[in-house]
């Protein structure tokens, strides 16, 4: 099995096991991570992200398929995360697709893709019908976010 399929079954076997240890371990030290919620983050600030979204993790379960390795660094695959959101505890089912790259068989890049809006609307309810599509709630959820990923490193 190449390694890179082999680092990204056991990242998300991991994720579904709640070990954010060994996600962490997936990372090559010089990675950087984006997604909707969270923006850019370096390689400290990412493992954190996922120690953070682990720890916090209620009624949670993940799938994963469809890894497919385009060429010698780039791959993609698609996961499901249904959790419930720990501001408000209401439902999310995220239907993802992760865009990574390798370097030395460790991630370095990673891209999570998803529908913000659709994320939104069962993240906020009312508020995130009206608002989620905006650049406004985007951008202030992402403030959010990041304010807390900055608590949590702290600690």
């Amino acid at each position: 099995m190449d390694t890179r399929k082999q680092t990204i079954e056991k990242f998300y076997s991991a994720f579904s096991e709640l070990d954010f240890a060994t996600m962490q371990s997936c990372y090559h030290p010089e990675a950087v991570f984006n997604d909707p919620v969270f923006g850019l983050l370096d390689a400290a600030e990412a493992k954190a992200m996922w120690e953070m979204l682990c720890l916090r993790a209620k009624d949670f379960s993940l799938t994963y398929n469809n890894i497919r390795l385009l060429d010698e660094e780039y791959t993609t695959c698609n996961w499901v995360a249904t959790y419930l959101f720990s501001k408000n505890g209401r439902r999310i089912i995220n239907r993802v697709t992760a865009h990574m790259r390798f370097q030395d068989g460790l991630i370095i890049e990673h891209t999570d893709a998803f529908d913000f809006y659709r994320w939104c609307r069962q993240a906020m309810g009312l508020k995130g019908i009206l608002f989620g599509w905006t650049g406004f709630m985007q951008k202030r959820i992402q403030i959010q976010a990041k304010v807390g990923l900055e608590k949590f490193m702290a600690q």
